[in-house]
């Protein structure tokens, strides 16, 4: 091999792992939804060159995420020979659910646990659902788990767990869904059960109904309607003084925008 044959190569494996970690950081926050000209942008390479290492979006998108779940995978085994394997497995299910939650990749992954054909395609989710059911056998062996419970409801169980999590994010404390999930694991009167993580306290609550001025019972006031965004439902904060905000935010406004411009060249034409 030629000293330039060694430059080549060198400079496409520095490429590949730019591609690699621009792609990771696009995918956790936006998932599959991101465009490969967004990542080859992040990368500081051209669409070529992402092309080449992958030659697909979905490509790029397993290789990513499978990185992600053989770091689980890791984790999991290396928790096989725990000292307390009810420790071991609660606190692994709960980690992972923890990472992925804010992860929309690694979201979109372990999604698809339950999807028997798109476990026997990905190697590293077969691993990692292997390493998850030593944990388990373990547990039960401890009398930490119920012994009717199997491996499919595990992987129910984080799928689930990720889904309420996420639901519950804006309403309630990180873990809380989670502790619940997990309670439902465990055997009848197995003894005191961990506390729910308490309830955040800056979530604005709708206010009451009350009568309008003109007689009507106020159903249609801005003040009595809930504090959600009208674009994304997400929770807003009331404000103290002047008209009530109807968008979190400059995002949910300017979508809000494009919807009424469309609706109204439909209109028209």
């Amino acid at each position: 091999m030629t000293a330039e044959d060694e430059t080549l190569r060198s400079d496409a494996r520095r490429n590949r792992a730019r591609v690699l970690e621009a792609a990771r950081s696009a995918f956790s926050e936006r998932g599959l939804t991101v465009p490969l000209g967004e990542i080859a942008r992040r990368a500081g390479v051209g669409a070529g060159t992402v092309y080449r290492h992958f030659p697909s979006k979905e490509t790029l998108f397993q290789a990513v995420v499978e990185e992600s779940v053989e770091r689980f995978t890791g984790e999991a085994r290396q928790l096989a020979g725990a000292e307390d394997p009810a420790e071991a497995f609660f606190v692994f299910l709960t980690g992972v659910v923890h990472r992925a939650g804010a992860d929309k990749a690694l979201r979109e992954a372990l999604g698809a646990l339950t999807e028997a054909p798109y476990r026997r395609r990905s190697d590293a989710l077969e691993e990692f659902g292997r390493a998850v059911g030593v944990l388990l056998t373990r547990a039960q062996e401890a009398g930490a788990v119920r012994q009717d419970a199997d491996l499919a409801d595990v992987r129910a169980l984080l799928v689930g767990a990720l889904a309420m999590e996420r639901h519950r994010s804006s309403a309630g404390g990180p873990g809380r869904a989670m502790v619940i999930l997990c309670d439902g694991l465990r055997p009848p009167g197995s003894g005191s059960w961990p506390a729910l993580p308490p309830q955040r306290s800056n979530v604005t609550k709708p206010r009451p109904r009350r009568a309008g001025s003109n007689g009507t019972d106020g159903e249609d006031r801005n003040e009595t309607r809930a504090w959600v965004c009208e674009v994304c439902g997400g929770l807003m904060r009331p404000a103290r003084t002047g008209r009530p905000a109807r968008f979190c935010g400059a995002a949910c406004r300017q979508k809000a925008h494009r919807r009424r411009a469309r609706q109204d060249g439909a209109s028209s034409a």
